[in-house]
């Protein structure tokens, strides 16, 4: 695989974390540059793991993460997004104007991050099958997803003072439309080889 190749791999990939990075961005009072590099970091390093495990995996589980992985993306980002949905709706009687946070914890970061690239790993298992330098190919994607979900927290703070409350609500949404569309997306794939 070409550098070309690669670089519109990787940029396919991150595109997700985007879109999670931006409602993520969204739902913080206004977010240091710092939180946007950590959180395109976190991306960045799950994402290039990712292709990494699958690459690993191989021949021996390829059916297994294929018929999975799509289930598991869209478990973890409905669940994520629900949350999130559930938050913007929640009244502090005691508070009379909650201030949003300035920083998501680690955990709730790493699990969105797994759930947007599972799909790397199943494009592990496929680059398995092929003559690829496996770890030329997990920095790229890596470094790809880390530069896009920073941009993403960065366009989130800005997003995120227009909307309000409205900003959690519409950054759970996101990740709920996510999860469907790589459901969808796994569902019409095997609808379509059948």
């Amino acid at each position: 695989m070409n550098l070309y190749a690669t670089l519109i791999l990787a940029l396919a990939l991150s595109m997700d974390a985007f879109a999670a990075a931006v409602s993520k961005g969204a739902t913080l009072h206004r977010p240091h540059f710092r939180e946007a590099i950590r959180t395109g970091i976190i991306f960045g390093l799950v994402e290039a793991c990712t292709p990494l495990i699958g690459w690993s995996l191989g021949l021996y589980a390829s059916q297994y993460i294929m018929e999975w992985d799509h289930w598991i993306a869209f478990s973890l980002l409905f669940i994520l997004g629900c949350r999130m949905i559930i938050e913007s709706f929640r009244n502090e009687p005691d508070v009379p104007q909650k201030i949003s946070p300035q920083r998501h914890s680690s955990v709730i970061l790493v699990l969105t991050a797994i759930a947007t690239s599972l799909d790397a790993m199943a494009i592990g298992v496929g680059l398995a099958f092929l003559q690829v330098n496996i770890l030329h190919t997990a920095m790229t994607i890596g470094l790809m997803t880390m530069v896009m979900a920073t941009l993403g927290m960065l366009i989130g703070r800005y997003i995120g003072p227009l909307l309000g409350k409205r900003a959690e609500l519409m950054g759970g949404l996101i990740l709920i439309i996510i999860g469907f569309n790589i459901l969808f997306e796994h569902l019409e794939l095997f609808m379509y080889a059948q």
